[in-house]
């Protein structure tokens, strides 16, 4: 099983909004860098749901349910989207600024590379954002 994080700004879709749904396409990545990670996922991989923008927190866990197909928002068919369901609800948001104090976290992608949609996290990462989550 592989970790994952993936960003979306709350306003445009949050985690309510997948929870209502109870499956929804992951479309509208446009990095070439997130979507090799978007390719590189599994059915079954686990990723942490986080609001961009506003908010700056993981506030949820999410399953990849069905892997890399064509981006049904891309109409050049050159981008790729992955189906995603909601797992579980973090019991308390993780901030980027809490996330940032913490040494097993300084090599995470989304503290390197900001700007990056969708990124990977190593097993150890992804515990240790759950770990936070409950305190």
């Amino acid at each position: 099983m592989h970790y994952w994080l993936m960003k979306s700004e709350p306003d445009v879709f949050s985690y309510d909004d997948l929870v209502a749904k109870g499956q929804a396409e992951w479309d509208g990545v446009r990095n070439h860098a997130a979507q090799g990670h978007m390719r590189a996922m599994r059915k079954g991989d686990l990723a942490l749901f986080y609001h961009s923008n506003i908010g700056l927190a993981a506030v949820g866990i999410m399953t990849i349910v069905e892997e890399a197909a064509p981006d049904s928002t891309d109409s050049s068919g050159k981008w790729i989207a992955v189906c995603v369901a909601p797992k579980e609800r973090l019991a308390n948001p993780v901030t980027l600024k809490a996330m940032k104090t913490q040494d097993a976290l300084s090599d995470m992608a989304i503290i390197r590379q900001p700007r990056l949609s969708v990124s990977p996290l190593t097993p150890a990462q992804f515990d240790h954002i759950l770990a936070m989550s409950k305190d």
